[in-house]
């Protein structure tokens, strides 16, 4: 721990928001594990809407500085892929 009295309020802050990107990133994950689910069951009207919604959340995850522009490209372009493989 720090002694000095800014360090301390930066540790804190940094474990703040160290949580809540976390909690995102759990939730993007979660979002990916749904579209599998969806494509392995081959229910393309699931599969569409969870990728929609995959794809807000991972748009999000940039603009938050969760994940970065290749990785959610490359994320998509993946989901994209399977997705289109149902028709």
């Amino acid at each position: 721990m720090a002694n000095i009295k800014q360090q301390m309020k930066r540790d804190i802050t940094n474990s703040k928001k160290n949580l809540l990107n976390s909690s995102f990133d759990s939730s993007v994950k979660t979002a990916k594990k749904v579209f599998e689910a969806a494509v392995a069951a081959n229910d393309k009207a699931k599969a569409e809407e969870a990728y929609r919604f995959l794809c807000k959340k991972l748009d999000k995850s940039i603009s938050k500085g969760v994940h970065t522009k290749q990785y959610v490209a490359r994320q998509k372009s993946r989901c994209a892929k399977a997705l289109n493989a149902l028709a």
